[in-house]
């Protein structure tokens, strides 16, 4: 199976060098000091539980030098979607599927904009995994789990799914309803970057702060009243339930936008509370918790302002 990842960062490195491991042909599409050091030493992925290394591993920095592919899975990030998206032409044959494993609610219909509809197939993942230094992944422990739609009779996903009894340390499983899907990882990440953003702090450090986790509570009320009134079905216990999820991950687990904040980088804000705050508005629903991240991180939207 030829796979190509648009955005081969924290996630898509890892998620990529997983699928090269299990056997799968890909190609890691990188940009800058990453991209020299996986064509220079290939990828390394370090977890607490060992070391990866694949030196053989393709990395490019386009996709017109790549092909068609079977599958690309698109990770970049949300505010490079577009062109990135617009950029997908050379990967693209007759039967091409491409999977987004972005955050937010949006990544499907940026895709079909500048592919068309019928390519797009949409996925979550639940995994923390940064760019520790250029070339070499870090993924600290905890959830490694991916889910995509299902898409009965497409055999590109079809074997895409077949690969997941060979894979380590990730599943990549499918997913019936695929906006139930979507959603339930909206409700749940807006609310975890919102809060570990806004304190500057990993979500250890959030538990053991009853304000701060009452913020996380809060974020995640709100977002589930938004997602009910756009006709998603929730049961009552998920705010608890996604409480106790979270309080089983790493100490020093960070969401992906405090990583992007602390580093100076643009952030996702704007597709995450910023879209719960338009849409609360929509459905006249009240959402100050989300309100107040928006303004506390919209200096921060395009990266750390200069000074």
């Amino acid at each position: 199976m030829k796979i190509a990842v648009m955005g081969a960062g924290g996630i898509g490195g890892y998620v990529g060098g997983r699928l090269a491991e299990a056997g799968a042909e890909v190609t890691l599409i990188a940009r800058g000091a990453h991209l020299d050091a996986l064509r220079r030493n290939g990828l390394t992925i370090e977890t607490p539980q060992g070391t990866v290394r694949l030196p053989e591993v393709r990395a490019v920095g386009a996709p017109a030098e790549v092909g068609p592919v079977d599958l690309v899975l698109f990770t970049v990030k949300l505010a490079d979607a577009e062109g990135a998206a617009g950029a997908l032409a050379p990967l693209l044959g007759p039967q091409t599927r491409i999977l987004t494993l972005q955050n937010g609610i949006d990544s499907k219909a940026i895709l079909e904009r500048q592919v068309g509809a019928g390519r797009v197939a949409e996925g979550i993942i639940y995994l923390a995994a940064y760019i520790r230094e250029p070339g070499v992944i870090w993924h600290p422990g905890g959830v490694h789990l991916a889910r995509a739609d299902a898409s009965p009779g497409d055999p590109v996903m079809a074997a895409l799914f077949a690969l997941n009894d060979r894979l380590t340390d990730l599943d990549i499983l499918p997913d019936a309803d695929a906006r139930q899907m979507v959603w339930g990882k909206f409700v749940n990440l807006a609310a975890f970057a919102g809060v570990t953003s806004i304190a500057r702090s990993p979500i250890g450090r959030v538990y053991e702060t009853p304000a701060t986790l009452g913020l996380f509570r809060d974020l995640l009320r709100e977002n589930l009243a938004v997602a009910r009134a756009e006709g998603l079905r929730f049961p009552d216990a998920h705010v608890e339930t996604t409480i106790a999820l979270f309080r089983d991950q790493p100490y020093e687990q960070k969401s992906s936008m405090l990583v992007d904040l602390e580093a100076g980088k643009p952030i996702e804000m704007p597709w995450l509370s910023g879209r719960v705050v338009e849409l609360a508005q929509s459905h006249g629903l009240a959402v100050p918790a989300n309100r107040a991240v928006v303004a506390a991180l919209a200096p921060f939207v395009t990266g750390t302002p200069a000074r």
